[in-house]
């Protein structure tokens, strides 16, 4: 069902909100981030050079959202090309390149706005497939951390979104309210929306740019905006 055919109805009384964090609440421009990361060791990074390392690195996101690899063999295997060229270790590229994207970060529009609507209203969190080195810091620098109650990050609980197995540490750390009182947000049809659903939560598609969902994912509704969010939940 989408928001339009919602419009008239209480958004269901959630007594929590869960977030997706990249793309849902904040920036993550991966390109800006790996530009200012390599200008430290003097590299020039080039669109063709991104495109490079995105032949790489989104299978391997793919694989740790199967549960084929581990987070820290994601990460390490991403920079390993550079890592030989630049003679230092993946790692130290990785970290790197972690603290980049703190330095860059910022909600996205109406996030701000959106989460002060919904404080003392219900109870927020954050569930991310994102590194543990990154959404801390990231947290603290935009001022938001405050808002959440929980952050679940997956490289923590050893599995990532649509893994059940992360859904339901939340709600454990949530102290098991109704599943139905969950709504989980993303902008991800597969890891956040299906991921939810398999959790027997609701959920809501952060669906910016109007894309059509994936055959046999259905969210339970779909926004374009965090201030379309906001009016579906009355805030």
């Amino acid at each position: 069902m989408s928001f339009s055919s919602q419009a008239n109805s209480s958004a269901a009384p959630y007594s929590w909100v869960l977030f997706d964090a990249d793309e849902t609440l904040f920036y993550f421009d991966a390109f800006e981030g790996l530009k200012l990361m390599f200008s430290g060791f003097g590299v020039s990074f080039t669109q063709v050079d991104f495109e490079e390392y995105q032949r790489v690195n989104k299978p391997l996101w793919v694989a740790y959202q199967d549960g084929k690899i581990s987070a820290a063999e994601l990460q390490t295997i991403r920079f390993e090309p550079w890592a030989a060229k630049l003679t230092v270790t993946p790692q130290t590229l990785n970290s790197a390149f972690l603290s980049a994207m703190a330095e860059i970060c910022a909600p996205l529009p109406g996030a701000r706005e959106l989460l002060a609507a919904l404080q003392g209203k219900a109870k927020m969190g954050i569930i991310t497939n994102g590194f543990t080195e990154l959404q801390t810091v990231r947290l603290e620098r935009t001022g938001l951390q405050h808002h959440f109650d929980i952050l679940v990050i997956s490289e923590k609980v050893g599995v990532a979104k649509p893994d059940v197995g992360i859904f339901e540490h939340a709600l454990e750390l949530m102290g098991h309210p109704a599943r139905e009182q969950v709504l989980m947000v993303g902008d991800n049809p597969h890891s956040d929306i299906q991921g939810g659903i398999n959790a027997g939560f609701h959920t809501c598609w952060y669906n910016v740019h109007g894309h059509a969902a994936p055959e046999g994912i259905t969210p339970h509704y779909q926004v374009s905006s965090h201030r379309e969010l906001q009016q579906m939940l009355g805030l």
